[in-house]
């Protein structure tokens, strides 16, 4: 439990229904479906949908959507990949008879085909109990008529300045009189409010064919894009068979491959095999086993993770007990590794996470993404619809796993997370951030099972990110100063974040007390609220 004399948050608490966003309307407005008989999917949908309004630097319907779902709190879990794919065109070839050798962010290379929409669709059609309409009207109410921005999103709007203005129409919706909306501002998208609505009243196929569709299409084809109206039609997204791994008397859940969730287990893995009694979770030593471990796993994740359908991925491999054994024990106490090869990827970047668990405790973890900020930079000009820049994910590199190819997904980051135990669903939890969720996910349930943080708590922790290839180490400014200056013995680089390092919701149920108890990132403008 926090010092309760110093500013900050406490958990949330409910006996009925709980929901968990990092914007106060996204969560008030699931909280309202839930009240009014909504089940945990249409209020996960209905909150993901307004955050695309309010938060639309962060999330839209231009990008992707995974889920993993709970039915009745069971630990038969549903799992969902609404990550979108190349055009069909896009081959390494094309790339590099044009003389690409790097897809860049804003620029129609970087845009896969928008899935998210088509998650929304099946995932309402199959589990949810209210109508689509009913589930978008409050984000298309928002988009129409108006929202305040808030703190984090003007900040965000603000850092995105030199993007947006590459756009004419991005800047025309977020830069109307020659500057991004400030706090306070109500800022309004009837454009995306318009294009909502078709979907309100006409489903999934409103998005995919016809004059959206064309709008999309027509204006990436007029830069440069491969994107065809088959493309779209086609965008059709998948139930999967979760993976998992256990993790101090507890089952954690993720998305398989194309994403990132099997690298969260394997640091799982890997951090399970340390004694964590009497150890300070902010101690040198203790942040230096985390960091290593980060390093050894996303050489991992840059070299197999990558489209099942089109590579091998060796998934039992990566989560073997042996493979975790010999991570760490590559791992000195005494001194951080010899610089691992370096890998080009992009920065960690914006996603929305939100969880929710209803009074029949359905429980849904969702995340919905543009990946960068604002993603490609890139917004249609009819629609609205801002697209995502996930192509980054892949390389233009004939042999390569994760090499572009026609139809094919790329490595992906967002990862929905789910923990049960005895049979029965324990926590829907995630955590924002781009490339920094796998070790955030190690990060929060670490804490909060390793450490006795509460769900809150386990959340406002100062954060770390190894990046990739290097000794640098992302270091937020609330990690004490004395552990600072004993990671740079052992060799670590600090560097300061651009931003406070990613964001994360969790709910945890309490089956024995009838209690749900959730927590919320501080790091963003939201919050959890229970009834």
């Amino acid at each position: 439990m926090r010092n309760l004399e110093l500013p900050g948050r406490s958990p949330a608490h409910g006996p009925n229904g709980m929901a968990a966003t990092s914007h106060t309307l996204s969560t008030m407005a699931a909280i309202s479906i839930l009240q009014r008989g909504g089940n945990a999917m249409d209020a996960a949908i209905t909150a993901c949908a307004v955050q695309c309004v309010v938060e639309p630097e962060s999330t839209g319907i231009g990008g992707d959507c995974f889920c993993i779902y709970a039915p009745e709190g069971s630990d038969e879990l549903v799992a969902f990949n609404g990550s979108g794919r190349a055009p069909g065109a896009a081959t390494a070839e094309w790339y590099m008879k044009q003389g690409i050798t790097n897809i860049e962010q804003q620029s129609p290379h970087a845009v896969t085909v928008p899935a998210a929409m088509d998650a929304w669709c099946q995932l309402n059609r199959d589990h949810g109990s209210m109508d689509l309409g009913e589930v978008l009207e409050p984000a298309i109410t928002y988009a129409r008529d108006g929202y305040p921005v808030s703190s984090r999103v003007s900040v965000d709007f603000a850092m995105a300045q030199s993007l947006i203005q590459g756009d004419p129409n991005l800047t025309r919706v977020f830069m109307p009189n020659g500057d991004t909306p400030k706090v306070g501002d109500i800022h309004h998208q009837p454009e995306l409010a318009r294009t909502l609505q078709m979907v309100a009243d006409n489903g999934r196929d409103a998005f995919y064919t016809g004059e959206l569709a064309e709008d999309m299409v027509s204006y990436l084809q007029s830069l440069g894009g491969l994107h065809t109206m088959k493309d779209f039609a086609n965008s059709v997204g998948d139930y999967v068979t979760p993976i998992s791994t256990d993790f101090r008397g507890h089952t954690v859940w993720e998305c398989p491959p194309n994403g990132q969730g099997v690298i969260a287990l394997l640091l799982l893995n890997i951090m399970s095999g340390f004694d964590t009694d009497g150890v300070d979770p902010l101690s040198v030593k203790r942040l230096h086993q985390e960091i290593e471990a980060g390093r050894l796993a996303y050489q991992d994740r840059n070299i197999f993770v990558a489209d099942p359908l089109q590579a091998n991925v060796p998934v039992d491999l990566l989560l073997s007990d042996a493979h975790a054994d010999t991570l760490r024990a590559q791992i000195d106490p005494d001194s951080g590794m010899d610089t691992l090869p370096p890998v080009s990827l992009p920065k960690h970047q914006d996603t929305v996470y939100i969880s929710v668990v209803d009074k029949d405790r359905n429980a849904c973890s969702f995340i919905n993404t543009l990946f960068h900020n604002f993603g490609a930079g890139i917004m249609a000009p009819n629609s609205g619809v801002t697209f995502t820049n996930r192509a980054q994910g892949f390389v233009i590199e004939p042999g390569h796993r994760n090499c572009i190819a026609p139809n094919k997904r790329p490595l992906h980051t967002i990862i929905p997370g789910m923990v049960t135990k005895d049979g029965k669903a324990e926590m829907p939890f995630g955590v924002m951030g781009g490339h920094y969720q796998s070790f955030g996910h190690m990060h929060l349930l670490s804490k909060f099972f390793d450490f006795g943080k509460d769900i809150q708590e386990a959340q406002d922790m100062p954060r770390i990110f190894p990046i990739s290839g290097t000794r640098n180490v992302e270091m937020e400014g609330t990690v004490p100063e004395e552990t600072v200056e004993g990671l740079k013995k052992l060799g670590h680089v600090p560097v300061r974040p651009a931003k406070p390092i990613g964001g994360s919701q969790a709910i945890w149920i309490d089956w024995d007390r009838g209690i749900l108890t959730g927590g919320s990132e501080p790091r963003k403008d939201g919050c959890a609220i229970g009834y």
